[in-house]
């Protein structure tokens, strides 16, 4: 584990986000760092498709609301 610094104004915008998410700061800065990951290893996926993959990968599914 490590340590991190940010600017200011990237903390407070982290500390907003984990309030709306419901998740601690640390665990919103964790989020977006995967996500940007993400992102940059596979550009060609949208946002939505990331986290459903994500999703699956965890074995969380949900019904097909399509149908």
């Amino acid at each position: 584990m490590g340590i991190v610094n940010i600017e200011d104004d990237l903390h407070e915008q982290l500390r907003r986000a984990s309030r709306a998410s419901c998740r601690s700061i640390n665990g919103q800065a964790a989020f977006w760092i995967r996500i940007g990951m993400l992102c940059e290893l596979n550009p060609g996926l949208s946002f939505q498709e990331l986290a459903a993959r994500e999703l699956a990968a965890a074995g969380v599914g949900a019904p097909d609301l399509a149908a």
